[in-house]
């Protein structure tokens, strides 16, 4: 362990005003001056730097440390968040003080106390804390920050991340995330903060007594829920819904609104996996609240296989993510990020109205999600856009495209976030479940799977097939390996994927906002996608094959054909990179 590393956790417990992670640091400091080599390699690698605002802002393991989340960190950030509002906000027409912020969290263990810290720094700066006094889903704390017109809003959540992470989001007062440049005017204001213990708080009643602790109410919610009604374009079928669903909230938050959402929807007596449906911060079931992660949504088939159920829908802990599986055979499929883009997507250009005034139909997905919705908007005559990866790019692409007539239908992007229509602009699991479950719905009525309309926009619209992996690579040392690892590809990129010659390489560091990815592509569509995580220590590469194929028969085949050429490139790639 390095002086200067001993020195920073020093000034760190010195300034921390949190008794439980102060006892931990010290505890921490103690072995590794003993001699301990495992709790040295430990304060570096928490004392590594900061954590500074990534895809989806802060997030990390919660502990003490500089580059961990803990409530040093969430003090200084929003001091930070505040200070920004106060001193660029005006410029931007927002008044912080007029219009408050929201303040929302999670089920996770420390969600709470993360937020009530933000609220007690807020108010002491004068701007009113717009605050939930239950967890909500992240997509409720965006359609607030709209719905209430506030200065701007934070969630405290991790998402889909493991049980020991936490995270804290921003959204500007358009309800999308905050990009440039208001990421790095409030890194730039976070890094001016006080120590923690010297920045001042006001405790919860003395704000509410002067105005600056606002619960938000139950009508909040309520708009929310007719909101996602009101979107509707499949006719519900009078009597039983003909759709059987199960449905996990995977140990978060979305249980109760999602289960509100659907019955509104028609579907009534939707089955709920009942050992992960209210929060719980441990996430007892499940080793990674993830649904894309194996085995994840094994209780739910179980709940499914006894229920005879047709569809099975997932949130993840905060609801913004949606994960389907349908039935298929004896079993269920888990559908891809991908696959349900295209499907949700498809069936909004073909039935969203469009409002009076707009002059075009306008879908939106990012540069790691499948090319197929660019091939299906140009054959339905709508407009497409792409963007970086985080929705926070989607939302506000969508905002300034809507200026010049075209009017956002649907959104995506592979790891399974959608947003469907304006109304929420942030990535939406429960909106999204609703149309999902709509959409099936309205293919059983008509004797057709989804699976069955899968297999009819490949053969429309060309057959796109995904071989997509990543490399965990936890630490400051992984952190090198993985910059390492893209520092080499971008030095000696490959000249031919599969034997096929490699025509053109994106490098996006280059662009007009600069991003850590490398695209290559090669003469017969295949294009393979390399890039960090925004939010966890991983290097994720994501392969697309494309194919025509004519009929239903030839599907199979094509696929196989395309998944082995997937897993070669896999193969060689890894191999080049040492990984």
């Amino acid at each position: 362990m390095s002086p200067e590393t001993l020195s920073r956790a020093r000034k760190f417990l010195a300034d921390d005003p949190d008794p439980e992670t102060r006892a931990e640091l010290e505890a921490l400091v103690a072995k590794a001056e003993r001699g301990d080599g495992a709790a040295g390699a430990d304060l570096e690698d928490r004392f590594a730097g900061t954590l500074s605002f990534g895809t989806a802002g802060l997030r990390g393991r919660v502990e003490a440390g500089s580059a961990r989340m803990n409530r040093s960190v969430v003090i200084q950030a929003s001091w930070g968040v505040g200070t920004y509002l106060l001193e660029q906000g005006p410029q931007f027409g927002v008044d912080a003080r007029k219009r408050g912020v929201v303040v929302a969290f999670d089920g996770r263990l420390s969600s709470r106390r993360f937020a009530e810290d933000t609220c007690a720094v807020l108010a002491a700066l004068g701007i009113p804390a717009l605050v939930f006094i239950d967890p909500v889903p992240t997509p409720v704390c965006a359609f607030t920050v709209e719905h209430l017109g506030a200065a701007a809003g934070v969630m405290v959540t991790a998402s889909h991340n493991p049980p020991a992470d936490n995270g804290y989001k921003v959204y500007w007062a358009n309800a999308a995330q905050i990009t440039p440049p208001h990421d790095t005017g409030i890194a730039a204001c976070i890094a001016r903060a006080p120590a923690a213990t010297r920045v001042e708080r006001v405790a919860p009643p003395d704000a509410a007594a002067s105005g600056l602790r606002r619960i938000v109410s139950d009508d909040v919610e309520r708009a929310y829920l007719d909101a996602v009604g009101a979107l509707a374009w499949h006719r519900a079928p009078a009597g039983p819904a003909p759709l059987r669903i199960v449905y996990t909230a995977m140990h978060g938050v979305g249980h109760r609104l999602a289960l509100r959402a659907l019955a509104h929807a028609g579907f009534v007596g939707v089955v709920d996996e009942p050992t992960q449906a209210d929060p719980d911060g441990t996430f007892r079931t499940v080793a990674f609240p993830n649904p894309e992660e194996k085995g994840a949504l094994d209780r739910a088939i179980a709940v499914a296989k006894e229920s005879a159920a047709d569809l099975i829908l997932a949130n993840d802990p905060d609801a913004d993510r949606l994960a389907v599986a349908v039935l298929s055979g004896g079993g269920y499929r888990l559908l891809s990020g991908n696959e349900i883009g295209m499907l949700v997507c498809a069936d909004a250009l073909d039935h969203m109205p469009l409002p009076a005034g707009a002059r075009q139909k306008l879908v939106i997905t990012t540069i790691v999600s499948s090319t197929f919705l660019s091939r299906m908007a140009r054959d339905k005559g709508a407009a497409y856009a792409e963007t970086l990866t985080g929705f926070k790019w989607i939302a506000n692409k969508a905002m300034e495209r809507a200026a010049h007539g075209e009017h956002f239908v649907c959104g995506y992007e592979e790891a399974l976030g959608y947003s469907v229509g304006p109304l929420v602009k942030d990535k939406d699991g429960i909106g999204a479940a609703v149309r999902f479950a709509e959409l099936a719905r309205a293919l059983k009525a008509q004797g057709k799977t989804v699976l069955d309309r899968l297999d009819e926009l490949f053969i429309a619209h060309g057959l796109s097939h995904a071989v997509n992996w990543s490399v965990t690579m936890p630490g400051a040392t992984g952190m090198e390996r993985i910059k390492a690892s893209m520092a080499a590809l971008r030095r000696d990129p490959p000249v031919a994927l599969d034997g096929t010659a490699v025509a053109r390489v994106d490098d996006l560091a280059r662009g007009d906002h600069p991003a850590d990815v490398v695209v290559l592509h090669t003469a017969d569509g295949t294009r393979l996608t390399v890039r960090p995580s925004g939010t966890e220590p991983k290097i994720k590469m994501y392969c697309e094959l494309v194919a025509r194929v004519a009929a239903r028969a030839e599907l199979g085949p094509a696929r196989e054909r395309l998944e082995a050429a997937g897993q070669r490139i896999k193969a060689e790639l890894n191999a080049r990179l040492g990984l």
